[in-house]
């Protein structure tokens, strides 16, 4: 009896004492086995008690991952004291830094023994009064273990209390804004450069989960859709050709895989708030500070087509969402000109200058060269909790107990009176586990302090927080796709520029998409696999500009001066228009004399059509001109081509010849008529002679 009455004396002595938790460095004090020790909050409910005598229960699991038993074990709730007075301190906290806490003497369980790699479910059952909580707010809350006696590990998270107040709490606005981006697939239109993208739309792959997750249709969430993911999975849909880094060709049949997420996803964003992305996500930043302008128009205007086509609804493409929701005066004027109206920002690029101690409002206006714009600005500590922390045991409770804990203590800022708009917005290439998500949406859907919002509708409003400009850093820039890389793609870009601009209707050229996958962000951490696809472009590109050709090599020129024929065959599949120019490399030997030059060429698809070109020869002999295909603009179509022209000066000796036969027909003529006169006297004189006979 006296041995129970000691060990239990010391237990509550234990559990009453005031402790001051330290950073996590104080893990090296424990015991060996702490290492060991893992402990797991799978749920905390409700979401936000509101009376005093509301229940809490703190549900999870203790692990032994040792290889020895542990015990006895205990498990007890940190009672805190009193809230958090801002965000910082709630970052601080989360951290490791000190905070004042208290165990509880009501809210613990002991477990006699563990097994080793043995796990054992725990619940605590307390409430706010026995809490001590006194008024709305957001309290530290953590969940310890003790092995022998002795701390070995602590869960750190957050209790929400939020009783009547009066005057009430003002709502929060709040609008989630969810992407569907992914890396480019193709390089030209037909060739898949891997297998990842079949992979990300089954099982529990990357696309099937964020198609889990638009099927729940969360209330006012808006959906930033990539149209080139979609025709990427279009692309699969048919047979196609898989050419991975290795080089090795595989043909693929159609897949039904990716004909069925294709439905699926229409289905679901179906009535929900979708907005299309620049096609292929382009890196506009870069795409600014290098030059190459006209992508990014391209890029929104193929987006809008596209994304209508095949969601099969009216998907907007005025609201961007730059890579890294970063961006800087350049690429603002770039996407305004391209009739971009918002810009969906980090906090952190358009911060409050002089700083403010509460959280200001989501919405602000900017200046571009197009006018006004609209930002929205995504709250980093609240975006995070979509995401589950790598590695953290139960990191979904947590995650939602902070997106509860935080958004309120936004809510019940000191000094705030108005309502206020928040934007929560994930990594845009997030991997999401789909029951968190889901669960954290219908949470916020519930919370008294929060009413949810489409994205749209949150502006600027009269009393806007004071900032003063974009802040891009020059880490902001090191990030940006290079300026070797663009250059590769600038240089493709115009050629392929070229095969639209000798089309008779000056279609779009084929090549198009192509070219914008490779302004793609998402070659910001892959430049490997970015330079693999400019290659191959390039060569697609090359190899349609060469079906346009100059079919002779060599022609004849008889005599001085003369036509030459040269002739164009169109090997394209559409009528084109261009220009034959041609120059001679030694004007003092061979001189064009045509009118007209250059001379406009129409060739129908697949048809030979010819020019003459009036060339002069000063000598026999062969000499070269320089034959470029141009547009009719005036841009050369292809590298200039040798063209050699044999003088053989037949004319000049055909006139010799020929003055010289016409003088001896002459010649001759005289002669006869000579003859003739010369036989007729003699004839004459010979019958005088006869008469005088007689």
């Amino acid at each position: 009896m006296i041995r129970k009455a000691t060990l239990l004396s010391v237990l509550i002595a234990a559990l009453l004492t005031p402790t001051v938790v330290t950073t996590a460095s104080t893990a090296a004090a424990a015991p060996v086995n702490a290492q060991q020790a893992k402990l797991t909050i799978e749920s905390i409910t409700p979401d936000v008690p509101r009376q005093l005598t509301d229940e809490i229960k703190v549900s999870g699991k203790f692990t032994n991952a040792g290889t020895t038993p542990m015990g006895p074990v205990v498990i007890r709730l940190w009672l805190p004291r009193q809230p958090f007075a801002n965000r910082a301190a709630m970052e601080a906290y989360l951290a490791g830094g000190p905070v004042v806490e208290y165990a509880s003497r009501t809210s613990t369980i002991i477990i006699p023994s563990v097994a080793a790699g043995a796990s054992v479910p725990f619940e605590l059952v307390t409430t706010p009064a026995a809490l001590s909580l006194r008024g709305f707010g957001a309290y530290p809350l953590g969940v310890e273990a003790l092995n022998n006696w002795q701390p070995v590990t602590k869960v750190r998270t957050f209790l929400t209390y939020a009783p009547p107040t009066t005057p009430p709490i003002p709502k929060t606005k709040v609008a989630f804004a969810l992407p569907i981006i992914d890396q480019p697939h193709r390089s030209d239109d037909s060739i898949f450069i891997d297998e990842a993208l079949r992979t990300s739309l089954l099982g529990n792959g990357r696309l099937a989960d964020l198609l889990r997750i638009a099927q729940s249709k969360p209330k006012n969430a808006t959906w930033f859709v990539d149209p080139a993911l979609l025709d990427d999975v279009l692309a699969m849909t048919r047979a196609h050709e898989v050419r991975p880094k290795s080089g090795d060709k595989t043909d693929r049949p159609a897949d039904a895989s990716a004909r069925q997420w294709l439905d699926q996803l229409r289905t679901a964003l179906a009535g929900q708030k979708v907005v299309a992305t620049p096609y292929a996500d382009p890196d506009v930043t870069a795409l600014a500070h290098q030059g190459i302008d006209g992508v990014t128009d391209k890029a929104v205007a193929i987006a809008g087509s596209t994304a209508r086509e095949l969601l099969k609804q009216d998907v907007p493409t005025s609201l961007a969402w730059p890579v890294a929701g970063k961006i800087d005066d350049d690429a603002l004027d770039l996407l305004t000109v391209s009739k971009v109206s918002t810009v969906l920002l980090n906090a952190d690029n358009l911060p409050p200058d002089p700083p403010v101690t509460t959280t200001p409002d989501a919405a602000a206006t900017i200046n571009s060269v197009s006018g006004p714009v609209t930002a929205l600005l995504a709250d980093p500590g609240l975006s995070r909790t979509l995401e589950l922390e790598p590695g953290v045991a139960g990191s979904s409770t947590l995650q939602k107990q902070r997106f509860v804990a935080e958004s309120a203590l936004i809510a019940a800022e000191p000094g705030v009176t108005t309502p206020r708009s928040l934007v929560v917005a994930p990594a845009r290439r997030w991997n999401p586990n789909p029951t968190h998500v889901m669960k954290l949406l219908k949470t916020a859907e519930g919370l008294p302090w929060l009413t949810s919002v489409p994205l749209e509708s949150i502006k600027p409003g009269k009393a806007a927080t004071p900032r003063p400009g974009l802040v891009y850093t020059d880490e902001d820039r090191k990030a940006e796709l290079s300026k070797k890389y663009l250059d590769s793609v600038r240089r493709v870009v115009g050629k392929a520029q070229l095969t639209s601009s000798i089309t008779t209707d000056h279609r779009p050229s084929d090549f198009d998409r192509a070219v914008l996958r490779l302004t793609s962000s998402a070659w910001r951490t892959k430049t490997g696999t970015g330079g693999r696809e400019v290659k191959q472009v390039d060569q697609a590109v090359e190899d349609d500009l060469g079906l346009v050709t100059i079919t002779d090599r060599t022609r004849a020129l008889a005599g001085e001066e003369g036509q030459i024929p040269i002739s164009v065959k169109n090997e394209r599949k559409e009528a084109i228009s261009l220009m034959v120019d041609v120059s001679p490399d030694n004007p003092d030997v061979l001189k064009i004399v045509s009118d007209d030059k250059p001379q406009r060429l129409d060739i129908g698809p697949g048809q030979i059509r010819t020019i003459q070109v009036k060339m002069r020869s000063k000598a026999s002999g062969d000499s070269t001109v320089t034959v470029r295909l141009r547009t009719l603009d005036g841009k050369a179509y292809d590298t200039p081509q040798k063209l050699r022209i044999r003088t053989t000066g037949y004319t000049g000796v055909a006139l010799v010849i020929t003055g010289a036969a016409l003088s001896v027909m002459l010649a001759a003529v005289v002669m006869r008529i000579l003859r003739r006169r010369s036989q007729r006297r003699l004839a004459k004189t010979a019958k005088v002679r006869e008469n005088e006979r007689v």
